[in-house]
Parts: structure tokens; C-alpha cells; sequence
């Protein structure tokens, strides 16, 4: 399986921090945010690739963050440019995510997606583990209060754990268990997205594919342990900066 890392987004609401820099590059707890994504990713054991698909400001520094990471196995890395150069002819997440499986030929192999500027404390091997038994898989998270599942996604689910209701960025949402920006999707359910595409949807906010998909194919839902933290703003990467100073300090202190 591969594994596609999203960072080819702008993070205008960072600027003047992001204007030179891509968010995903940013130092949170004394490493990169990706640094963060890719450590997690690197247990997974079937695990044969790590793509980062961009934009034509960021490609290179990316490729030279890619050089010179040095984990605990090694990973092979590829950069895919979207071509695009600002937030105004950017192909959001899921023009992202077909882009880079057409780019990249990933249409035949398990794929898992992440966000670039997710932060996870915990391993992403059961997820992954858990995905492959299944033909979509949605990672979730408690995000505490309703205030920040507007920003998120309403969803329910049966006895199994299987999507029956999705809704992106709700008004009113009664549940503070959201679907985050990590996925696993088998190459049968992959494949979709050119059908999801074709018919003109929407090509930004990944979970609005979720919200289409489950309608066609059961999309299980996995939850996440340990500590999971979007970044948007200034705000939320000062705090994450201080989460995972303590996520790292209690990890060497084992």
C-alpha cells in the first residue's frame, strides 16, 4: 500500500508565516509538522511509498525536506506538483487526491490519505491494519464540543461502525465524534473518484467525497487513539506547540 500525503493548500489564515513556507514545513515541538505525519506513518509494515503532492511554490522545498529525512526505516519519497500557484487556481483535496493517483499511477494499490497538517501522538498502523480489511475507511476523533464539529462533519453509524449519515461542516450538530482528515481506501473504491469527478462535484474539503461515497459502498469508521490536532490558524499552532512538546517530552521519558 501507499500512503498520499495533502499539502498542496496555501494556509492564507498563517500568513505571514505560510507565505514562504508551506504549512505542512512549519516547526511544531521542535520538527515539522509533516515530520510529525510521517513518523506515525512509517510502523505500518506493507507501507511501500509516501507521495506529497503540492503546489508549483512549494515542490522543492518539500523535495529537500524529503532528502533529508532520516526515521527509523527508510521510505521512498516522491513529490508530485499540482501546478497550481495560488489559492485561487488550486485544485482542493480530492482534485489533489485524483490528480496525484493519475500522476502517480496509485489507482492500483491500497491508498491511505492524510492531511500534511495533521498532528497524530499515536501509531497509524491499526488504522491502517483496519483498512485493508475493508473497502473504505474513514478515521475518527473526539473533538470535545460542538463548537468544533461545526468546523468538522456530523456523522452516524450502525452496530458495525459503517456510515449511515454524513454531513460536511454542519449548523447543528448533535455529536462531537467527527471524521478527520485521514482515510484508507481500497483501489475498487478509489477508482470512483472518476465518477465522482465526472459528475462535476465538489473537488475541495476531502469529506465531502466521504459524504457522496457512502451513499454507493459501506465507509467503516476507525477511531484514533492518543492525541490527533488540526492546524488552522495561529491560534491552534501555538497551542499544538505546546501539546506536543508534552506528547514528545513523556515519549523520551517513555
Amino acid at each position: 500500500m501507499n500512503a498520499l500525503i495533502l499539502a498542496a493548500g496555501y494556509a492564507t489564515r498563517l500568513y505571514p508565516l505560510t507565505l514562504n513556507r508551506a504549512k505542512p514545513l512549519l516547526p511544531v515541538a521542535g520538527k515539522p509538522i509533516i515530520q510529525w505525519v510521517v513518523e506515525q506513518l512509517e510502523p505500518i509494515t506493507a507501507l511501500e511509498a509516501v507521495y506529497i503532492v503540492t503546489n508549483n511554490r512549494f515542490e522543492h522545498d518539500f523535495a529537500d525536506w524529503a532528502k533529508t529525512y532520516r526515521g527509523n526505516r527508510s521510505l521512498k519519497f516522491e513529490v508530485i506538483n499540482d501546478g497550481s500557484n495560488s489559492d485561487s487556481d488550486k485544485l482542493g483535496a480530492i482534485g489533489d487526491i485524483y490528480f496525484a493517483a493519475n500522476k502517480a499511477n496509485l489507482f492500483s494499490e491500497d491508498l491511505l490519505i492524510v492531511a500534511g497538517d495533521n498532528l497524530f501522538s499515536e501509531s497509524l498502523a491499526g488504522f491502517a491494519e483496519f483498512g485493508h480489511e475493508h473497502q473504505a475507511t474513514l478515521g475518527v476523533y473526539n473533538v470535545q464540543t460542538l463548537d468544533q464539529a461545526r468546523k468538522y462533519n456530523e456523522l452516524t453509524t450502525n452496530p458495525a461502525g459503517i456510515i449511515t449519515k454524513f454531513t460536511e461542516k454542519p449548523e447543528n450538530p448533535t455529536s462531537t465524534i467527527c471524521g478527520i482528515a485521514l482515510y484508507y481506501y481500497r483501489p475498487e473504491v478509489l477508482r470512483r473518484l472518476n465518477a465522482y469527478i465526472a459528475e462535476g462535484n465538489n473537488p475541495d474539503q476531502p469529506g465531502r467525497f466521504v459524504q457522496w461515497l457512502h451513499e454507493r459502498t459501506d465507509v467503516f469508521t476507525y477511531p484514533i487513539a492518543g492525541t490527533w490536532y488540526d492546524i488552522g490558524s495561529h491560534e491552534t499552532l501555538a497551542e499544538a506547540n505546546e501539546l506536543f512538546s508534552r506528547v514528545a517530552k513523556d515519549a523520551k521519558n517513555g
